[in-house]
């Protein structure tokens, strides 16, 4: 049996009043596909108040929920930097329960935050866990008494420039890692649902915003999920694309980008990346990507890797650094062929 799977980045749907444009262009390929799980940023809620921590920033708001049924979703992952608050989060879970898309990452404490989604097509089982590493340290990391998100919190440290005594102002080294009982807790998790099911999707929001250089633990937990079971690390976040790196013979995308965004100052001038897994019998067989980018509207369109050269350039020179030779050309870029 075979089966297609697409995993995307970033889905902002703030904004948004008419729920058939994001995915106008692409709607038709998410449909046809048997798995779509992306990243959900913001919550379904609608309130104009601006999230406390956050300046400019409300939730997205329930007028374009149903873009997720109509661009196809069937899961998504809530495990982010502005999913927020406890109504806002039980409303939002809520609004994607009555429109029956499967969610993870955030509940209404920590066993629910971390519980896993897991579809089924034609007895091959798909589990799907996301936690993000971007939050924020106060009200925001589900407890086993308040509502919020699964995290893994990482540390920073700055190691002084080497010639710091004789050139005063050197740029430090900026060293990142999970931390360890953080760590130990998420690959647990990863070995259960390896248990429960056949394709195992580890998804992470992570990384430094606007930044195409991937964080040493960013690395280490992409590391540690494949080593856990996963068959497939996602990475959002960034807002852009970084790089892919294949540990193991299993494919790590540091950064997806965006997939849809629908605020205005991030809604155009950007392009994305869509993972296409090709599974036969249970196991993943094949890999690629394929850029997307909006239209003047707004909506999202797939992008042949010509229409994307200098994009194309730069993601296979970020892969490059990982070891990673990425066959660029045509439709997609390929990535893993087993």
């Amino acid at each position: 049996m075979k089966h297609t799977m697409l995993l995307t980045g970033d889905v902002n749907l703030r904004n948004v009043t008419d729920p058939d444009r994001p995915f106008a262009h692409v709607a038709e390929t998410l449909q046809g596909a048997d798995i779509v799980f992306g990243n959900l940023e913001g919550c379904l809620y609608d309130s104009e108040e601006e999230l406390p921590y956050k300046t400019g920033w409300r939730h997205a708001g329930t007028a374009g929920a149903r873009a997720l049924v109509r661009g196809g979703f069937h899961a998504v992952g809530c495990a982010n930097n502005v999913t927020f608050g406890h109504e806002a989060i039980v409303s939002s879970l809520a609004q994607l329960d009555e429109m029956g898309v499967e969610h993870t990452g955030t509940g209404v404490d920590r066993a629910s935050a971390r519980a896993p989604v897991v579809l089924e097509r034609d007895g091959v089982k798909y589990g799907f866990a996301q936690y993000t590493s971007v939050y924020w340290p106060i009200g925001h990391e589900a407890t086993d008494s308040a509502t919020g998100v699964a995290t893994v919190k990482a540390h920073t440290a700055y190691e002084p420039n080497r010639r710091i005594t004789e050139m005063p102002g050197g740029p430090a080294t900026v060293i990142t890692w999970p931390d360890p009982d953080g760590l130990a807790d998420f690959q647990q998790d990863i070995q259960r649902l390896r248990g429960a099911a056949d394709v195992v999707i580890a998804s992470f929001h992570w990384g430094i915003s606007g930044s195409d250089e991937t964080a040493q633990y960013q690395v280490a937990l992409g590391h540690a999920a494949i080593d856990g079971g996963a068959d497939i690390v996602m990475g959002h976040g960034p807002h852009v694309v970084q790089g892919i790196e294949v540990y193991d013979d299993k494919p790590i995308f540091y950064s997806l980008g965006n997939f849809t965004f629908g605020w205005e100052r991030m809604r155009r001038d950007w392009v994305g990346l869509v993972i296409w897994a090709e599974v036969e019998d249970g196991r993943v067989v094949r890999v690629s990507c394929s850029p997307v980018r909006p239209d003047a509207d707004g909506s999202t369109a797939f992008r042949s890797t010509d229409q994307e050269p200098e994009a194309m350039e730069a993601l296979d020179r970020l892969s490059r650094g990982f070891g990673t030779t990425l066959d660029v050309g045509g439709e997609r870029v390929g990535v893993l062929s087993q």
